[in-house]
């Protein structure tokens, strides 16, 4: 479907390739190229997208990449920052990132023969022409505040480097490289399809599409995305299916229909900032082409109940380029057969696991990424890492929340994954968070002074013993499989009672302030800019709970109709109704002296009772629950 030419289309305008004279010399030699936009990205990871044409941008383009454009507080989720008293918020160009072109493939220029693009400039956030906010903004700065305190570490700390391979001191060293990655898992499907819990839970369990082979549209439809994504030089590593989805059923006019799959895009990292903005790129190139091969895509974190969600691993490295030109893992042992990681690399682990709670709001902002992190999913439930039974073996524990990947035969490809991100979660405020908490670990074991041994001990520390640096009531290393060698009463109790809703993820910043603390080290994560998150976060987990889960759970509800008929039906079938029914009133159904859970809880949100509404929200989930299994099984017993 895609029968143009690539190699006359322009994809990437890369950093250092920035200055005007050139971007002209380029936009005029693809003409294909008919806007602009400078791409900020708010507080709750929307990204603004201002149709710029290339006329206007070329006559007048110094002046916009060095002022930027203007929007207002209505436009970007700022809260507490920019409204409509105050509205001013200025979309300054990033120079040090790549420029992507966003090809719309459905729009052909007719007389070039090739679809038209969107140059996209990432772009920082500017409030009142001082304040820089928006996640990118809060990226660059833990960025900045990372390496500066490394660096300061590693200097006051000179003991490091007879567990570092290749640097003897931090003189040796040129510069700090921050490096991450994400892998991206989604579903397609055909539009209006809805999947058959059972049928997908019993694929999945069976593992009937893992690393299978794609058919039909899906097959097309990945092998284009493949292709386009490695034109815009993303270094794809592979696509493939995941582990849940049906097999899809051939239709009459030669297409595949009933297609439900899950699939997964990896591709290789980079630093930081350039791979939260590589991640956004991926997801449009994989929405818009899936789309024109007639397949819906959806990112998020949990689309059906029952079956696996969908995740986005996010790989956390650090490196250091020498001044002899080579470079080094800063987390790899000295001896990769000795030791699982320098201390720079424990110290960023513990720092990880120990200030988790006031990460996690930045992970799980959503109701849907809750549900998605719960036991038997393969997705994390508990704050515990996995370093490998033994140095020699390393972890391929995926129940754990951060896994330590190291290659004994290749020191710099030693890096973290945590395995709670999915594709919904603000990569940008995901990495910002983590390497603030990452800072507060590198800081105390380094200022500690201690080995690789010493802190192998420390995170292998058992409940109720005593530690310099992480919890005395808590464990934080596991080899086992945490869904099933731990009850769940003991998972709470070693690893941490795991937040169930939205609010009660953001009551963490109250309930750990030292924790949170760290987040505004050098303001990288400041009081105004946490509130504004908060606001954002809040707002839009109460709208969410307001205006579609508590419709779509009445749809639900009224989806459970009585369906035996009265001249062929059992007692058991009576008993099942009875019982269905009975939720069914409880959930969604008023009388005059009482008020059902639905009700309940949408007086709780319009009254700002989030804490009650909270609890009705986990009591409503339980019920349908309920009501789920109760009504499959009243089912299954009809004629």
């Amino acid at each position: 479907m895609l029968d143009f030419n690539t190699d006359k289309m322009l994809f990437t305008i890369p950093r250092g390739e920035h200055d005007c004279g050139h971007v002209r010399e380029l936009l005029e030699e693809h003409p294909e190229v008919q806007y602009v936009s400078f791409v900020g990205i708010d507080m709750g990871g929307h990204d603004t997208d201002e149709k710029i044409p290339v006329s206007v941008f070329m006559k007048d383009m110094e002046k916009m990449l060095a002022e930027g454009v203007q929007t207002d507080g209505s436009s970007v989720a700022l809260p507490q920052i920019a409204d409509l008293g105050n509205a001013r918020v200025d979309i300054i160009a990033d120079m040090e990132a790549n420029w992507y072109v966003d090809y719309n493939f459905v729009n052909i220029d007719r007389k070039l023969g090739l679809p038209t693009g969107t140059l996209r400039i990432p772009s920082f956030l500017v409030h009142n022409e001082t304040f820089q906010c928006g996640s990118r903004s809060i990226l660059k700065d833990a960025l900045r505040c990372l390496k500066k305190n490394i660096m300061a570490e590693l200097k006051s700390h000179p003991y490091v480097f007879q567990y570092i391979s290749g640097a003897d001191s931090a003189d040796d060293i040129d510069q700090l490289m921050i490096t991450s990655a994400t892998e991206l898992e989604f579903w397609v499907k055909t539009p209006d399809d809805k999947g058959d819990r059972e049928q997908l839970f019993t694929a999945q369990t069976l593992k009937e599409q893992y690393w299978k082979r794609t058919y039909g549209e899906v097959r097309t439809a990945l092998e284009e995305t493949l292709r386009i994504l490695d034109c815009y030089g993303f270094n794809i590593e592979m696509g493939h299916k995941e582990v849940g989805g049906v097999k899809a059923r051939m239709g009459a006019g030669g297409h595949y229909d009933h297609v439900m799959e899950q699939l997964e895009i990896d591709w290789k990292f980079t630093d930081a900032m350039q791979a939260a903005d590589n991640e956004n790129q991926v997801k449009y190139v994989v929405r818009d082409i899936f789309t024109m091969h007639g397949l819906d895509v959806t990112f998020m974190a949990k689309p059906f109940d029952g079956v696996a969600g969908s995740g986005e691993h996010t790989h956390i490295g650090l490196a250091a380029k020498l001044k002899n030109g080579k470079t080094v893992s800063l987390f790899a042992p000295e001896d990769m057969k000795k030791d699982y990681m320098s201390p720079v690399g424990f110290g960023a682990l513990m720092g990880i696991l120990k200030n988790y709670e006031v990460i996690n709001p930045f992970i799980s902002s959503s109701t849907d990424s809750l549900n998605r992190l719960k036991p038997g999913y393969e997705a994390p439930v508990c704050i515990v890492t996995s370093l490998g039974k033994s140095v020699d073996m390393p972890s391929r524990n995926r129940t754990v929340l951060a896994g330590l990947i190291r290659d004994t035969q290749n020191p710099l490809s030693t890096r973290f994954e945590l395995r709670s991100p999915n594709p919904k979660s603000n990569t940008y405020l995901v990495l910002a968070a983590s390497f603030m908490a990452i800072i507060d670990g590198v800081s105390a074991v380094l200022g500690a002074e201690k080995t690789p041994a010493e802190l192998t001990k420390s995170l292998s520390k058992k409940y109720g013993e005593e530690d310099f640096y992480l919890e005395k009531d808590r464990e934080y290393r596991s080899e086992e499989d945490v869904f099933e060698y731990y009850s769940e009463e003991e998972r709470e109790k070693l690893f941490g009672r795991a937040p169930a809703t939205v609010w009660e993820n953001l009551q963490a910043f109250d309930e750990y302030p030292e924790k949170t603390e760290i987040l505004g080290r050098e303001d990288v994560i400041s009081p105004v800019l946490l509130d504004s998150y908060r606001v954002q976060a809040l707002s839009q987990w109460s709208l969410e709970f307001h205006d579609r889960l508590i419709p779509g759970a009445m749809e639900f509800i009224r989806s459970c109709r009585k369906k035996h008929r009265e001249d062929d039906f059992s007692d058991y079938d009576i008993k099942n109704w009875l019982a269905i029914d009975k939720i069914r009133h409880e959930l969604g159904k008023d009388t005059i002296t009482d008020k059902c859970l639905l009700t309940r809880a949408r007086e709780a949100l319009e009254q700002g009772q989030y804490d009650q509404a909270s609890q009705l929200q986990l009591a409503i989930q339980a019920k349908e629950e309920e009501l789920r299994t109760l009504y499959n099984v009243y089912k299954k017993n009809l004629l």
